[in-house]
């Protein structure tokens, strides 16, 4: 039997993915950030992509991972409850 996937894992770990993308592009955007001659201020973009991408992905596997384990433990916990009656 093949079971659906469950809507409540999937729209946390997008918004952990979301918000580990963001973490990633700021933190690595304002540590980057040149003040060069005149006055202007200079980043690097590329290097702040590349985190965001890894940020996004960390919180993305890291928050489904926990949301499934979380999610059978429920379960395990229900049918043994179930048993118990």
């Amino acid at each position: 039997m093949r079971r659906r996937p469950n809507p409540w894992i999937v729209i946390p770990a997008l918004i952990a993915g979301i918000v580990g993308g963001a973490l990633g592009w700021v933190v690595t955007d304002v540590s980057c950030r040149v003040e060069l001659d005149g006055g202007v201020i200079a980043n690097c973009p590329g290097w702040s992509t590349l985190f965001a991408v890894v940020g996004a992905l960390a919180g993305l596997i890291g928050m489904s991972v926990v949301m499934v384990l979380v999610f059978r433990s429920l379960g395990e916990w229900r049918s043994q409850q179930g048993d118990e009656k």
